[in-house]
Protein backbone atom coordinates (compact mmCIF):
# COMPACT_ATOMS: atom_id res chain seq x y z
CA UNK A 1 0.00 0.00 0.00
CA UNK A 2 1.33 3.42 -1.05
CA UNK A 3 -0.34 6.49 0.47
CA UNK A 4 -0.15 9.99 -1.01
CA UNK A 5 -2.01 13.26 -0.82
CA UNK A 6 -2.08 13.59 -4.63
CA UNK A 7 -1.77 10.78 -7.17
CA UNK A 8 -1.02 12.01 -10.71
CA UNK A 9 -1.45 9.38 -13.41
CA UNK A 10 0.61 10.55 -16.37
CA UNK A 11 3.99 12.26 -16.71
CA UNK A 12 3.63 14.60 -19.69
CA UNK A 13 3.29 18.38 -19.73
CA UNK A 14 -0.02 18.29 -17.86
CA UNK A 15 1.00 15.85 -15.14
CA UNK A 16 4.48 17.16 -14.39
CA UNK A 17 3.56 20.84 -14.51
CA UNK A 18 0.73 20.11 -12.06
CA UNK A 19 3.14 18.30 -9.74
CA UNK A 20 5.45 21.32 -9.75
CA UNK A 21 2.61 23.72 -8.91
CA UNK A 22 1.07 21.79 -6.01
CA UNK A 23 1.86 22.92 -2.48
CA UNK A 24 5.19 21.24 -1.55
CA UNK A 25 3.75 20.35 1.86
CA UNK A 26 1.62 17.75 0.09
CA UNK A 27 3.00 14.33 -0.73
CA UNK A 28 2.75 13.66 -4.48
CA UNK A 29 3.11 10.52 -6.63
CA UNK A 30 3.56 10.71 -10.41
CA UNK A 31 2.98 7.49 -12.37
CA UNK A 32 4.47 6.93 -15.83
CA UNK A 33 3.52 3.95 -18.00
CA UNK A 34 7.04 3.74 -19.37
CA UNK A 35 9.98 6.08 -19.03
CA UNK A 36 9.23 9.69 -18.11
CA UNK A 37 9.92 10.98 -21.62
CA UNK A 38 7.87 8.39 -23.51
CA UNK A 39 4.59 10.34 -23.71
CA UNK A 40 3.13 12.58 -26.39
CA UNK A 41 4.56 15.84 -25.02
CA UNK A 42 8.08 15.02 -26.21
CA UNK A 43 6.69 14.45 -29.72
CA UNK A 44 5.13 17.93 -29.99
CA UNK A 45 7.20 19.72 -32.62
CA UNK A 46 5.39 22.92 -33.50
CA UNK A 47 5.10 24.91 -30.29
CA UNK A 48 2.59 26.60 -27.99
CA UNK A 49 0.16 29.34 -28.94
CA UNK A 50 0.31 32.55 -26.92
CA UNK A 51 -0.53 36.18 -27.59
CA UNK A 52 2.87 37.89 -27.60
CA UNK A 53 3.03 40.10 -30.70
CA UNK A 54 1.74 43.69 -30.44
CA UNK A 55 -0.45 43.17 -33.53
CA UNK A 56 -2.10 40.17 -31.92
CA UNK A 57 -4.75 40.12 -29.15
CA UNK A 58 -6.60 37.74 -26.84
CA UNK A 59 -9.78 38.44 -28.81
CA UNK A 60 -8.09 37.39 -32.08
CA UNK A 61 -6.78 34.19 -30.50
CA UNK A 62 -10.26 33.45 -29.16
CA UNK A 63 -11.88 34.15 -32.54
CA UNK A 64 -9.44 31.87 -34.38
CA UNK A 65 -9.96 29.04 -31.87
CA UNK A 66 -13.75 29.32 -32.07
CA UNK A 67 -13.65 29.42 -35.86
CA UNK A 68 -11.56 26.22 -35.97
CA UNK A 69 -13.86 24.59 -33.39
CA UNK A 70 -16.80 24.77 -35.81
CA UNK A 71 -19.46 25.97 -33.38
CA UNK A 72 -18.74 23.70 -30.41
CA UNK A 73 -16.19 25.67 -28.39
CA UNK A 74 -17.12 26.94 -24.93
CA UNK A 75 -16.36 30.65 -25.34
CA UNK A 76 -15.74 31.18 -21.62
CA UNK A 77 -13.16 28.37 -21.57
CA UNK A 78 -11.50 29.62 -24.77
CA UNK A 79 -11.13 33.16 -23.43
CA UNK A 80 -9.92 31.92 -20.05
CA UNK A 81 -7.29 29.68 -21.67
CA UNK A 82 -6.05 32.25 -24.20
CA UNK A 83 -5.65 34.89 -21.50
CA UNK A 84 -3.07 32.70 -19.73
CA UNK A 85 -0.77 32.33 -22.76
CA UNK A 86 1.84 34.95 -21.92
CA UNK A 87 1.94 33.83 -18.26
CA UNK A 88 2.57 30.22 -19.30
CA UNK A 89 5.42 31.27 -21.60
CA UNK A 90 6.99 33.24 -18.72
CA UNK A 91 6.64 30.25 -16.37
CA UNK A 92 8.34 27.93 -18.86
CA UNK A 93 11.09 30.47 -19.51
CA UNK A 94 11.72 30.72 -15.77
CA UNK A 95 12.09 26.93 -15.68
CA UNK A 96 14.94 27.28 -18.15
CA UNK A 97 13.35 26.46 -21.52
CA UNK A 98 15.23 28.14 -24.36
CA UNK A 99 12.62 29.29 -26.86
CA UNK A 100 13.85 30.31 -30.32
CA UNK A 101 14.68 34.01 -30.46
CA UNK A 102 15.60 36.52 -33.16
CA UNK A 103 17.62 39.74 -33.00
CA UNK A 104 16.48 42.99 -34.64
CA UNK A 105 18.67 45.58 -36.34
CA UNK A 106 19.22 47.37 -33.03
CA UNK A 107 20.54 44.19 -31.41
CA UNK A 108 17.41 43.61 -29.31
CA UNK A 109 16.40 39.96 -28.80
CA UNK A 110 12.78 38.88 -29.13
CA UNK A 111 10.80 35.62 -29.30
CA UNK A 112 10.45 34.21 -32.80
CA UNK A 113 6.78 33.50 -33.47
CA UNK A 114 5.65 31.19 -36.23
CA UNK A 115 2.16 30.64 -37.68
CA UNK A 116 0.15 27.48 -38.20
CA UNK A 117 -3.17 26.43 -39.69
CA UNK A 118 -6.22 28.33 -38.40
CA UNK A 119 -4.18 31.18 -36.89
CA UNK A 120 -4.57 34.64 -38.44
CA UNK A 121 -1.49 35.90 -36.59
CA UNK A 122 1.99 34.70 -35.74
CA UNK A 123 1.60 33.46 -32.17
CA UNK A 124 3.41 30.11 -31.91
CA UNK A 125 6.25 30.21 -29.41
CA UNK A 126 8.68 27.38 -30.13
CA UNK A 127 12.07 25.85 -29.42
CA UNK A 128 13.16 25.22 -33.02
CA UNK A 129 11.06 22.19 -34.10
CA UNK A 130 11.37 20.28 -30.81
CA UNK A 131 9.28 22.35 -28.40
CA UNK A 132 7.66 19.41 -26.65
CA UNK A 133 11.01 17.72 -26.12
CA UNK A 134 12.45 20.89 -24.57
CA UNK A 135 9.45 21.33 -22.25
CA UNK A 136 9.39 17.66 -21.23
CA UNK A 137 13.09 17.56 -20.36
CA UNK A 138 12.91 20.66 -18.16
CA UNK A 139 9.79 19.43 -16.38
CA UNK A 140 11.45 16.08 -15.70
CA UNK A 141 14.58 17.77 -14.38
CA UNK A 142 12.67 20.03 -11.99
CA UNK A 143 10.24 17.31 -10.79
CA UNK A 144 13.10 14.90 -10.13
CA UNK A 145 14.74 17.46 -7.82
CA UNK A 146 11.68 17.82 -5.53
CA UNK A 147 11.70 15.75 -2.35
CA UNK A 148 7.91 15.80 -2.01
CA UNK A 149 7.40 14.33 -5.50
CA UNK A 150 7.84 10.55 -5.86
CA UNK A 151 8.15 9.35 -9.45
CA UNK A 152 7.18 5.80 -10.44
CA UNK A 153 8.30 4.83 -13.92
CA UNK A 154 7.02 1.67 -15.65
CA UNK A 155 3.79 1.72 -13.63
CA UNK A 156 0.54 1.35 -15.62
CA UNK A 157 -2.77 1.94 -13.87
CA UNK A 158 -5.18 -1.00 -13.97
CA UNK A 159 -8.20 0.92 -12.70
CA UNK A 160 -9.37 3.66 -10.37
CA UNK A 161 -10.61 2.84 -6.89
CA UNK A 162 -13.90 4.52 -6.00
CA UNK A 163 -16.15 4.29 -2.97
CA UNK A 164 -18.95 2.93 -5.16
CA UNK A 165 -16.71 0.05 -6.24
CA UNK A 166 -15.50 -0.67 -2.71
CA UNK A 167 -19.05 -1.11 -1.47
CA UNK A 168 -20.83 -2.76 -4.37
CA UNK A 169 -24.41 -1.70 -5.04
CA UNK A 170 -24.15 0.91 -2.29
CA UNK A 171 -23.61 4.62 -2.91
CA UNK A 172 -21.86 6.63 -0.22
CA UNK A 173 -23.85 9.40 1.45
CA UNK A 174 -21.19 11.84 0.28
CA UNK A 175 -21.38 10.59 -3.32
CA UNK A 176 -19.01 8.55 -5.42
CA UNK A 177 -15.40 9.41 -4.50
CA UNK A 178 -12.08 8.43 -6.03
CA UNK A 179 -9.64 7.23 -3.39
CA UNK A 180 -6.74 5.98 -5.49
CA UNK A 181 -5.88 3.32 -8.03
CA UNK A 182 -4.61 -0.22 -8.55
CA UNK A 183 -1.32 -0.05 -10.44
CA UNK A 184 0.75 -2.69 -12.24
CA UNK A 185 4.50 -2.44 -11.70
CA UNK A 186 5.60 -3.77 -15.09
CA UNK A 187 9.17 -4.41 -13.93
CA UNK A 188 8.09 -6.68 -11.07
CA UNK A 189 4.78 -7.78 -12.62
CA UNK A 190 3.03 -7.00 -9.37
CA UNK A 191 -0.11 -4.94 -8.71
CA UNK A 192 0.24 -2.31 -5.98
CA UNK A 193 -2.44 -0.21 -4.29
CA UNK A 194 -2.03 3.56 -4.37
CA UNK A 195 -4.27 5.34 -1.88
CA UNK A 196 -4.73 9.08 -2.43
CA UNK A 197 -6.82 12.00 -1.27
CA UNK A 198 -6.83 13.48 -4.78
CA UNK A 199 -6.32 11.59 -8.03
CA UNK A 200 -5.52 13.32 -11.33
CA UNK A 201 -5.80 11.74 -14.78
CA UNK A 202 -3.19 13.22 -17.13
CA UNK A 203 -2.90 10.21 -19.39
CA UNK A 204 -3.03 11.81 -22.84
CA UNK A 205 -5.07 10.78 -25.85
CA UNK A 206 -6.12 7.67 -27.75
CA UNK A 207 -4.39 7.87 -31.14
CA UNK A 208 -3.35 4.21 -31.01
CA UNK A 209 -6.95 3.23 -31.69
CA UNK A 210 -6.07 3.86 -35.35
CA UNK A 211 -3.70 1.91 -37.59
CA UNK A 212 -1.82 5.05 -38.63
CA UNK A 213 -1.09 7.63 -35.94
CA UNK A 214 1.48 10.26 -35.03
CA UNK A 215 1.13 9.27 -31.37
CA UNK A 216 3.60 7.19 -29.33
CA UNK A 217 2.68 3.63 -28.38
CA UNK A 218 1.30 4.61 -24.97
CA UNK A 219 -1.60 6.68 -26.36
CA UNK A 220 -4.24 4.06 -25.58
CA UNK A 221 -6.96 6.19 -24.00
CA UNK A 222 -6.39 4.79 -20.49
CA UNK A 223 -7.69 7.81 -18.58
CA UNK A 224 -10.86 8.07 -20.65
CA UNK A 225 -11.63 4.36 -20.18
CA UNK A 226 -10.93 4.42 -16.43
CA UNK A 227 -13.01 7.56 -15.93
CA UNK A 228 -15.89 5.96 -17.85
CA UNK A 229 -15.80 2.87 -15.66
CA UNK A 230 -15.71 5.12 -12.57
CA UNK A 231 -18.92 6.87 -13.67
CA UNK A 232 -17.69 10.06 -15.41
CA UNK A 233 -19.36 11.56 -18.45
CA UNK A 234 -17.38 11.52 -21.70
CA UNK A 235 -18.01 14.14 -24.38
CA UNK A 236 -17.35 14.70 -28.10
CA UNK A 237 -15.36 11.56 -28.82
CA UNK A 238 -16.42 11.57 -32.47
CA UNK A 239 -13.93 14.40 -33.05
CA UNK A 240 -10.59 12.70 -33.68
CA UNK A 241 -8.08 15.00 -35.34
CA UNK A 242 -5.97 13.63 -38.16
CA UNK A 243 -2.74 15.53 -38.70
CA UNK A 244 -2.49 16.24 -42.43
CA UNK A 245 1.25 15.74 -42.85
CA UNK A 246 3.06 12.71 -41.48
CA UNK A 247 6.14 11.40 -43.27
CA UNK A 248 5.21 8.66 -45.74
CA UNK A 249 7.96 6.08 -45.41
CA UNK A 250 7.87 2.40 -44.31
CA UNK A 251 10.45 3.01 -41.56
CA UNK A 252 9.13 6.40 -40.38
CA UNK A 253 6.35 5.09 -38.11
CA UNK A 254 4.17 8.11 -39.00
CA UNK A 255 6.79 10.70 -38.13
CA UNK A 256 5.11 14.10 -37.84
CA UNK A 257 6.04 16.85 -40.28
CA UNK A 258 5.30 19.96 -38.24
CA UNK A 259 2.59 22.34 -39.38
CA UNK A 260 5.04 25.20 -38.92
CA UNK A 261 6.56 24.26 -42.28
CA UNK A 262 3.33 25.36 -43.94
CA UNK A 263 3.30 28.42 -41.69
CA UNK A 264 6.71 29.38 -43.04
CA UNK A 265 5.69 29.03 -46.70
CA UNK A 266 5.62 25.27 -47.33
CA UNK A 267 3.36 24.10 -50.17
CA UNK A 268 1.27 20.97 -50.56
CA UNK A 269 1.71 19.34 -53.97
CA UNK A 270 0.31 16.47 -55.99
CA UNK A 271 2.76 14.04 -57.63
CA UNK A 272 2.73 16.17 -60.80
CA UNK A 273 3.91 19.18 -58.79
CA UNK A 274 0.60 21.09 -58.86
CA UNK A 275 -0.89 22.76 -55.78
CA UNK A 276 -4.43 21.81 -54.78
CA UNK A 277 -5.46 23.29 -51.43
CA UNK A 278 -6.94 26.41 -53.06
CA UNK A 279 -9.64 24.10 -54.51
CA UNK A 280 -10.90 23.40 -50.98
CA UNK A 281 -10.38 26.57 -48.94
CA UNK A 282 -9.32 30.17 -49.70
CA UNK A 283 -6.78 29.93 -46.87
CA UNK A 284 -4.97 27.21 -48.81
CA UNK A 285 -2.36 25.29 -46.81
CA UNK A 286 -3.14 27.39 -43.72
CA UNK A 287 -6.73 26.15 -43.46
CA UNK A 288 -7.56 24.25 -40.21
CA UNK A 289 -6.34 20.68 -39.97
CA UNK A 290 -9.69 19.01 -40.60
CA UNK A 291 -10.03 20.74 -43.98
CA UNK A 292 -6.45 20.02 -45.03
CA UNK A 293 -6.65 16.35 -43.95
CA UNK A 294 -9.92 15.81 -45.85
CA UNK A 295 -8.52 17.52 -48.92
CA UNK A 296 -5.48 15.23 -48.94
CA UNK A 297 -7.65 12.17 -48.29
CA UNK A 298 -9.95 13.19 -51.16
CA UNK A 299 -7.08 13.64 -53.62
CA UNK A 300 -5.43 10.36 -52.60
CA UNK A 301 -8.66 8.41 -53.16
CA UNK A 302 -9.70 10.24 -56.34
CA UNK A 303 -6.30 9.93 -58.03
CA UNK A 304 -5.37 6.56 -56.53
CA UNK A 305 -2.11 7.91 -55.12
CA UNK A 306 -0.31 6.77 -51.97
CA UNK A 307 0.63 10.23 -50.71
CA UNK A 308 0.98 13.92 -51.49
CA UNK A 309 4.07 16.09 -50.98
CA UNK A 310 5.10 19.02 -48.82
CA UNK A 311 7.67 21.36 -50.32
CA UNK A 312 9.69 24.12 -48.66
CA UNK A 313 12.79 23.71 -50.86
CA UNK A 314 12.29 27.24 -52.25
CA UNK A 315 13.44 28.61 -48.87
CA UNK A 316 17.19 29.09 -48.15
CA UNK A 317 18.99 26.01 -46.83
CA UNK A 318 20.22 27.85 -43.73
CA UNK A 319 16.64 28.92 -42.89
CA UNK A 320 15.40 25.31 -43.08
CA UNK A 321 18.30 23.91 -41.07
CA UNK A 322 17.85 26.51 -38.34
CA UNK A 323 14.06 26.40 -37.98
CA UNK A 324 13.48 22.68 -38.67
CA UNK A 325 16.70 20.89 -37.65
CA UNK A 326 15.03 17.72 -36.37
CA UNK A 327 12.57 17.33 -39.23
CA UNK A 328 15.39 18.00 -41.70
CA UNK A 329 17.60 15.35 -40.07
CA UNK A 330 14.77 12.78 -39.89
CA UNK A 331 13.80 13.29 -43.53
CA UNK A 332 17.44 13.08 -44.59
CA UNK A 333 17.73 9.79 -42.73
CA UNK A 334 14.77 8.51 -44.78
CA UNK A 335 16.36 9.63 -48.03
CA UNK A 336 14.67 13.00 -48.54
CA UNK A 337 16.55 16.31 -48.57
CA UNK A 338 13.87 18.90 -47.82
CA UNK A 339 16.23 21.72 -48.81
CA UNK A 340 16.23 20.34 -52.37
CA UNK A 341 13.02 18.36 -52.93
CA UNK A 342 9.42 17.77 -51.77
CA UNK A 343 8.80 15.24 -49.00
CA UNK A 344 5.99 12.62 -49.21
CA UNK A 345 3.27 12.94 -46.55
CA UNK A 346 -0.05 11.35 -45.54
CA UNK A 347 -2.64 12.09 -42.80
CA UNK A 348 -2.54 10.13 -39.53
CA UNK A 349 -4.60 10.10 -36.32
CA UNK A 350 -3.16 12.80 -34.12
CA UNK A 351 -5.33 14.26 -31.34
CA UNK A 352 -8.39 13.32 -29.27
CA UNK A 353 -10.54 16.45 -29.10
CA UNK A 354 -13.14 14.93 -26.79
CA UNK A 355 -12.60 13.27 -23.43
CA UNK A 356 -13.55 13.31 -19.75
CA UNK A 357 -15.89 16.19 -18.94
CA UNK A 358 -14.43 18.69 -16.50
CA UNK A 359 -15.06 22.17 -15.16
CA UNK A 360 -12.63 25.09 -15.25
CA UNK A 361 -10.54 23.53 -12.47
CA UNK A 362 -10.26 20.09 -14.04
CA UNK A 363 -12.80 18.51 -11.66
CA UNK A 364 -14.80 15.56 -13.00
CA UNK A 365 -18.17 14.06 -12.02
CA UNK A 366 -16.44 11.82 -9.42
CA UNK A 367 -15.38 13.60 -6.23
CA UNK A 368 -11.65 14.21 -5.77
CA UNK A 369 -10.94 13.02 -9.32
CA UNK A 370 -9.46 15.50 -11.81
CA UNK A 371 -8.62 15.23 -15.51
CA UNK A 372 -6.25 17.55 -17.37
CA UNK A 373 -4.61 17.66 -20.79
CA UNK A 374 -5.64 15.64 -23.83
CA UNK A 375 -7.60 13.10 -21.79
CA UNK A 376 -10.08 15.81 -20.76
CA UNK A 377 -12.93 17.65 -22.45
CA UNK A 378 -12.86 21.26 -21.29
CA UNK A 379 -14.73 22.87 -24.18
CA UNK A 380 -11.60 24.53 -25.55
CA UNK A 381 -11.27 22.60 -28.81
CA UNK A 382 -14.86 22.13 -29.92
CA UNK A 383 -15.16 20.06 -33.09
CA UNK A 384 -11.54 20.64 -34.14
CA UNK A 385 -8.45 21.63 -32.15
CA UNK A 386 -6.53 24.58 -33.52
CA UNK A 387 -2.81 23.93 -33.93
CA UNK A 388 -0.59 24.48 -30.86
CA UNK A 389 -3.46 25.01 -28.42
CA UNK A 390 -2.79 21.61 -26.82
CA UNK A 391 0.38 22.46 -24.86
CA UNK A 392 -1.32 25.67 -23.74
CA UNK A 393 -4.33 23.71 -22.46
CA UNK A 394 -2.06 21.29 -20.56
CA UNK A 395 -0.26 24.08 -18.74
CA UNK A 396 -3.30 26.28 -18.11
CA UNK A 397 -5.49 23.53 -16.67
CA UNK A 398 -2.62 22.08 -14.63
CA UNK A 399 -2.30 25.54 -13.09
CA UNK A 400 -6.06 25.83 -12.48
CA UNK A 401 -6.24 22.33 -10.98
CA UNK A 402 -3.31 23.11 -8.68
CA UNK A 403 -5.07 26.24 -7.41
CA UNK A 404 -8.15 24.15 -6.59
CA UNK A 405 -6.16 21.38 -4.87
CA UNK A 406 -4.02 23.84 -2.92
CA UNK A 407 -7.03 25.70 -1.55
CA UNK A 408 -9.36 22.77 -0.81
CA UNK A 409 -9.54 21.04 2.53
CA UNK A 410 -7.95 17.60 2.28
CA UNK A 411 -10.57 14.82 2.34
CA UNK A 412 -10.39 12.31 5.16
CA UNK A 413 -9.44 8.81 3.95
CA UNK A 414 -7.61 7.34 6.96
CA UNK A 415 -10.57 5.17 8.00
CA UNK A 416 -11.15 3.84 4.49
CA UNK A 417 -10.22 0.17 4.09
CA UNK A 418 -8.97 -0.62 0.57
CA UNK A 419 -8.43 -4.33 -0.08
CA UNK A 420 -5.38 -5.42 -2.09
CA UNK A 421 -5.79 -6.51 -5.70
CA UNK A 422 -7.25 -10.03 -5.78
CA UNK A 423 -5.62 -12.48 -8.21
CA UNK A 424 -6.73 -15.63 -6.41
CA UNK A 425 -9.16 -16.68 -9.15
CA UNK A 426 -7.11 -16.00 -12.27
CA UNK A 427 -4.45 -17.99 -14.10
CA UNK A 428 -1.58 -17.23 -16.43
CA UNK A 429 -2.83 -16.52 -19.99
CA UNK A 430 -2.66 -19.57 -22.25
CA UNK A 431 -2.61 -17.76 -25.62
CA UNK A 432 -1.25 -14.22 -25.44
CA UNK A 433 -1.31 -14.07 -29.24
CA UNK A 434 -5.05 -13.38 -28.87
CA UNK A 435 -4.23 -9.95 -27.42
CA UNK A 436 -1.98 -9.09 -30.39
CA UNK A 437 -4.58 -10.26 -32.90
CA UNK A 438 -7.32 -8.19 -31.24
CA UNK A 439 -5.05 -5.11 -31.28
CA UNK A 440 -4.49 -5.49 -35.02
CA UNK A 441 -8.15 -6.14 -35.83
CA UNK A 442 -9.33 -3.14 -33.81
CA UNK A 443 -6.89 -0.65 -35.30
CA UNK A 444 -7.56 -1.79 -38.86
CA UNK A 445 -11.35 -1.56 -38.76
CA UNK A 446 -11.19 1.76 -36.94
CA UNK A 447 -8.97 3.11 -39.74
CA UNK A 448 -11.20 1.66 -42.47
CA UNK A 449 -14.62 2.50 -41.00
CA UNK A 450 -14.19 5.36 -38.50
CA UNK A 451 -11.55 7.44 -40.25
CA UNK A 452 -11.39 10.84 -41.92
CA UNK A 453 -14.54 10.23 -44.03
CA UNK A 454 -17.39 8.18 -42.53
CA UNK A 455 -20.76 6.71 -43.45
CA UNK A 456 -23.51 5.26 -41.27
CA UNK A 457 -22.98 1.84 -42.83
CA UNK A 458 -19.25 1.89 -42.07
CA UNK A 459 -19.91 2.98 -38.49
CA UNK A 460 -22.48 0.23 -37.98
CA UNK A 461 -19.97 -2.34 -39.22
CA UNK A 462 -17.41 -1.00 -36.78
CA UNK A 463 -19.95 -1.08 -33.92
CA UNK A 464 -20.75 -4.73 -34.60
CA UNK A 465 -17.08 -5.68 -34.57
CA UNK A 466 -16.17 -3.69 -31.48
CA UNK A 467 -19.07 -5.23 -29.53
CA UNK A 468 -17.71 -8.71 -30.27
CA UNK A 469 -14.20 -7.64 -29.26
CA UNK A 470 -15.38 -6.15 -25.97
CA UNK A 471 -17.16 -9.39 -25.10
CA UNK A 472 -14.04 -11.46 -25.85
CA UNK A 473 -11.73 -9.10 -23.96
CA UNK A 474 -13.98 -8.93 -20.88
CA UNK A 475 -13.94 -12.74 -20.67
CA UNK A 476 -10.16 -12.81 -21.11
CA UNK A 477 -9.69 -10.07 -18.48
CA UNK A 478 -11.84 -11.95 -15.96
CA UNK A 479 -9.95 -15.23 -16.26
CA UNK A 480 -6.28 -14.38 -16.76
CA UNK A 481 -3.60 -12.41 -14.97
CA UNK A 482 -3.38 -8.86 -16.29
CA UNK A 483 -0.47 -7.54 -18.33
CA UNK A 484 0.28 -4.07 -19.68
CA UNK A 485 -0.79 -5.18 -23.18
CA UNK A 486 -4.11 -6.51 -21.90
CA UNK A 487 -4.76 -3.36 -19.84
CA UNK A 488 -4.16 -1.15 -22.89
CA UNK A 489 -6.22 -3.39 -25.18
CA UNK A 490 -9.15 -3.34 -22.74
CA UNK A 491 -8.98 0.45 -22.52
CA UNK A 492 -8.52 1.24 -26.20
CA UNK A 493 -11.37 -1.09 -27.21
CA UNK A 494 -13.73 0.68 -24.80
CA UNK A 495 -12.60 4.04 -26.17
CA UNK A 496 -13.19 2.78 -29.72
CA UNK A 497 -16.76 1.85 -28.80
CA UNK A 498 -17.32 5.33 -27.33
CA UNK A 499 -15.94 6.95 -30.51
CA UNK A 500 -18.22 4.84 -32.71
CA UNK A 501 -21.33 5.48 -30.60
CA UNK A 502 -20.61 9.19 -30.57
CA UNK A 503 -20.11 9.27 -34.34
CA UNK A 504 -23.33 7.35 -34.97
CA UNK A 505 -25.27 9.81 -32.83
CA UNK A 506 -24.18 12.97 -34.68
CA UNK A 507 -26.44 13.33 -37.72
CA UNK A 508 -24.42 16.05 -39.43
CA UNK A 509 -20.92 16.86 -40.65
CA UNK A 510 -19.10 19.23 -38.33
CA UNK A 511 -15.40 19.85 -37.82
CA UNK A 512 -13.54 16.56 -37.63
CA UNK A 513 -16.69 14.46 -37.95
CA UNK A 514 -17.39 14.21 -41.69
CA UNK A 515 -20.03 11.76 -42.92
CA UNK A 516 -21.21 11.23 -46.48
CA UNK A 517 -24.75 10.56 -45.20
CA UNK A 518 -25.06 14.04 -43.64
CA UNK A 519 -22.92 16.41 -45.67
CA UNK A 520 -24.43 19.55 -44.12
CA UNK A 521 -23.78 21.23 -40.77
CA UNK A 522 -27.00 21.48 -38.77
CA UNK A 523 -27.29 24.98 -37.20
CA UNK A 524 -29.59 23.56 -34.50
CA UNK A 525 -26.67 21.47 -33.20
CA UNK A 526 -24.35 24.42 -32.63
CA UNK A 527 -23.07 24.39 -29.03
CA UNK A 528 -24.63 20.94 -28.58
CA UNK A 529 -22.06 18.36 -27.47
CA UNK A 530 -22.25 14.57 -27.60
CA UNK A 531 -22.32 13.31 -24.02
CA UNK A 532 -22.20 9.68 -22.92
CA UNK A 533 -21.98 7.90 -19.58
CA UNK A 534 -22.47 4.41 -18.18
CA UNK A 535 -26.22 4.92 -17.79
CA UNK A 536 -26.78 5.98 -21.41
CA UNK A 537 -29.28 3.55 -22.89
CA UNK A 538 -30.13 5.17 -26.20
CA UNK A 539 -27.45 7.53 -27.40
CA UNK A 540 -28.54 11.15 -27.84
CA UNK A 541 -26.77 14.40 -28.52
CA UNK A 542 -27.52 16.67 -25.59
CA UNK A 543 -26.20 19.91 -24.07
CA UNK A 544 -23.19 19.77 -21.78
CA UNK A 545 -23.76 20.48 -18.11
CA UNK A 546 -20.46 21.44 -16.57
CA UNK A 547 -19.14 19.36 -13.68
CA UNK A 548 -19.43 21.21 -10.39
Amino acid sequence: MHEFDVLIIGSGAAGLSLALRIDPRLKIAVLSKGSLDAGSTAWAQGGMSAVIDEEDSIDLHVADTIDAGAGLCDEEVVYHTASYGREMVSWLTDLGIQFTRETDSAGKSYLHLTREGGHTQRRIVHAADATGWAIQNELIRHASEQEHISIFEHHITVDLITTNKLVQNQTSESGNQCVGAYVLNTKKQHIDTFKAKYTVLATGGAGKVYLYTSNPDGASGDGIAMAWRAGCRIANMEFIQFHPTCLYHPDAKSYLITESIRGEGGKLLLPDGSEFMHEFDPRGVLAPRDIVARAIDHKMKKLGIDCVYIDISHKPKKFIERHFPNVYARCLKSGYDMTKEPVPVVPAAHYTCGGIMTDLHGRTDVKFLYAIGETSHTGLHGANRMASNSLLECLVFANLASIDINTRRLPETSNLDIPPWDESRVTEPDEEIVVAHNWDELRRFMWDYVGIVRTTKRLQRAKHRVDLLISEIDEYYSNFRVSSDLIELRNITLVAEIIIRSALSRKESRGLHYTLDYLYTDPQLEHIDTVLNLTTKHQKVKPVQKAS
